[in-house]
């Protein structure tokens, strides 16, 4: 009988406390606007991340345009893929563009010593790059080559991108198919500078990148932003160094951040079957970069007041053991509902973040890591994470819009806890108001008002992502157990509820 009170109290309790939950959207004091390149993607020379993921060559017989697969950039269009970024990553600062160019055939086989020891072809080099993303209709951002390339091969490589005259190498490009100079719309110098791209001091660092800047020159139609390698993870240092020390082309530190389970590189965690412990300390240290961003932007505002420097994610995901029985330097993981949670908590600190991240790429786009898609011969899956990323295309190019949780319960599971809710507001360009929403709870379904304003909205229509199971997933040639389902709420009596399930996103448009 004890045990029966002692329920229903709790129970009580926990109704008490829904009830109080309130979901403030400030329609009327619009923030920056969500750059769309906040949802921009990576794909890397790396396992299969591009070959017989989404390049399969012309000759095959999977249905395939100029050689890539026609499933994998239908299914990306629908994402509206705004950038990729290419060829890397580490592999960056091994790959020189020369090779890459002219007949396939004739292009050299090297060994990928980054990424696996397997063999480097080159059949996909800065033609076929620029042809996915024009397939794509998205923007280009070539890394370069700092870690073993030269002032003069970055100088020319981006002459040969974007020349418009007659010097040899714009007659070369012509000579490989290319009459019209390729669109760069962002470049690198160097990738992880700290690690694989040199295990450089930043002062080093520095030296170099105006050593090379000063020679990085294209016709000023077709200017790059220039972009340093930064720091990852919870450092500061290098964005301090490089905000001070950089002078000219310059536009924009990345900074690059991965989420483990066990917040370790080695013993990341499992990518299925990870208990719930698991479960909230990934998104736990999901949360963790907020203060990242927080703390390498105030210094930003102090060593560059009229925010002419961007900071740029642009490399950050889930990153779990490898996969029992693959390559382990192929990256290839299970993704699963919790890794759609964590994209939708980085969309929320992204938007928070906007005057200063106006571009961000996810680890990566197929096969990889927090993979968008997964695919085997001709058949392919739609990861949790790639619905994510569908729910919130509304939100580029939105206007975003201070939103708060007030009276947010707190998330526990043993010593780890974390706020429970996590919501995000914009009015998107078809002038329509957008919210964002997480339940990070594993277990618990949550209630909250919405209030817009001083008034409650009459109804909410959008779409919900969750599944039974926390680590639910979508695998090739078996029923999706994570796809999006319809959300709709109607006010009663004035007072609009939105009633999210455990482990859930919610995106929708407010109405009325």
């Amino acid at each position: 009988m004890k045990k029966t009170l002692a329920a229903l109290a709790a129970a009580m309790t926990l109704a008490a406390q829904a009830a109080d939950i309130r979901l403030v959207v400030d329609a009327d004091q619009p923030g920056p606007v969500i750059h769309r390149n906040i949802y921009g993607q990576f794909a890397e020379h790396l396992g299969t991340g591009i070959y017989e993921g989404m390049w399969v060559g012309p000759e095959s017989r999977i249905p395939n345009v100029r050689g890539w697969r026609k499933d994998v950039v239908a299914a990306l269009k629908d994402l509206k893929v705004p950038l990729v970024r290419w060829p890397g990553g580490c592999f960056a600062d091994e790959y020189h563009w020369r090779e890459g160019i002219g007949p396939r055939s004739k292009r050299p086989v090297k060994v990928n010593t980054t990424w696996g020891g397997v063999a480097e072809n080159n059949a996909v080099g800065t033609h076929e790059f620029f042809d996915l993303a024009e397939q794509l209709g998205a923007e280009a951002y070539v890394n370069g080559n700092l870690g073993t390339g030269s002032p003069q091969e970055m100088a020319e490589w981006l002459e040969y991108m974007t020349a418009e005259g007659h010097s040899t190498l714009a007659e070369l490009r012509r000579r490989n198919g290319r009459d019209k100079p390729f669109r760069v719309h962002y470049f690198a110098v160097g990738n992880e500078a700290w690690g694989c791209g040199g295990n450089m001091r930043p002062e080093h660092y520095i030296d170099l990148y105006r050593q090379v800047a000063t020679f990085l020159k294209t016709p000023e139609n077709n200017r790059p932003l220039f972009i340093a390698s930064g720091g990852n993870d919870q450092q500061t240092h290098w964005t301090e160094a490089l905000s001070k020390g950089i002078q000219w082309n310059f536009d924009a530190i990345n900074h690059h951040y991965y989420t483990f389970p066990s917040g370790k590189w080695e013993g990341k965690g499992s990518a299925v079957g990870f208990p719930e412990a698991e479960w909230i300390s990934t998104l736990a240290n999901t949360v963790k970069v907020d203060e990242t961003i927080t703390k390498n932007i105030a210094i930003l505002d102090r060593n560059d007041p009229k925010k002419h420097l961007g900071l740029y994610m642009d490399e950050w995901g889930s990153w779990y053991d490898p996969e029992p029985g693959s390559n382990p330097g192929f990256l290839v993981q299970r993704n699963t509902l919790r890794d759609a949670l964590l994209a939708a908590l980085h969309f929320h600190v992204f938007h928070a973040h906007a005057d200063r991240v106006r571009m961000t790429n996810i680890a990566q786009m197929v096969n990889v890591l927090q993979a968008m898609i997964l695919t085997t011969k001709d058949q392919l899956a739609l990861t949790p994470t790639y619905h994510a990323f569908k729910l919130y295309t509304p939100f580029q190019d939105a206007t975003s819009l201070p939103a708060r949780v007030e009276n947010n319960p707190v998330y526990k599971v043993g010593a780890t806890e974390m706020p429970e809710l996590s919501a995000t507001a914009a009015r998107g360009k078809d002038g329509k108001l957008y919210i964002g929403l997480v339940n990070a709870n594993a277990n618990q379904p949550a209630e909250l008002t919405l209030q817009v304003g001083a008034s409650a909205p009459k109804s909410v229509h959008g779409q919900l992502l969750t599944a039974a199971a926390m680590d639910a997933q979508n695998e090739i040639g078996k029923p999706a157990q994570v796809t999006p389902l319809p959300f709709d709420a109607r006010a009663v009596d004035g007072r609009l509820t939105l009633r999210l399930p455990a482990k859930s996103i919610v995106v929708v448009a407010v109405e009325g």
